[in-house]
Formats: C-alpha cells, sequence, structure tokens
C-alpha cells in the first residue's frame, strides 16, 4: 500500500515498507493497540515517528493530530473502494 501518513519531510514513498499503524486513542494503553479501524497505512519511516522510533519534525509536532485523522481518513476510503469497508 501507499502511505497514507505522509508526514513532510519523513515519508519515505516505499510502498513496500508500509504497514497497517494503530494510531493512539482511548483503547491504546500498555501491551494493547488501538483498534483496527483507528490505524493507517504508514511507510517504516512515518511509522518510526508516530511510535516515537525516531525524532519528529516541527511540522509533525505542531500537526500531528491532523495529519493522523487525514492518514486514517484516506485508509478508510482504501478499504471503502476496495469493498473491504460496506456503507449502507
Amino acid at each position: 500500500e501507499t502511505c497514507t501518513l505522509q508526514i513532510p519531510g519523513v515519508c519515505n514513498h516505499y510502498p513496500e515498507t508500509t504497514v497497517l499503524a494503530h494510531l493512539p486513542d482511548e483503547s491504546k494503553g500498555m501491551g494493547r493497540k488501538s483498534d483496527d479501524f483507528v490505524a493507517c497505512f504508514a511507510c517504516s519511516d512515518c511509522h518510526d515517528v508516530i511510535d516515537g522510533r525516531a525524532r519528529a519534525p516541527a511540522v509533525w509536532l505542531e500537526q500531528s493530530q491532523w495529519y493522523m485523522r487525514r492518514a486514517m481518513t484516506r485508509t478508510w476510503r482504501l478499504w471503502i473502494k476496495s469493498g473491504l469497508i460496506k456503507l449502507p
């Protein structure tokens, strides 16, 4: 998949490194990931930033919530288009 997070200055745009990355929400906790629908496709470099394994650029620190929600929406759109999620 293509990275839907696409953090400026971070994203490597390599689909072969992309995984489903779980985003923080109320269901996430110690040893527990958030639900699969609170997720986005993230390349290895973007995933490292959201999981705190890599230094975050200023744009991420200032607007991380916006980027995560945009990525989640982009991911849902892909799932709807592919038929993985069906709306009534």
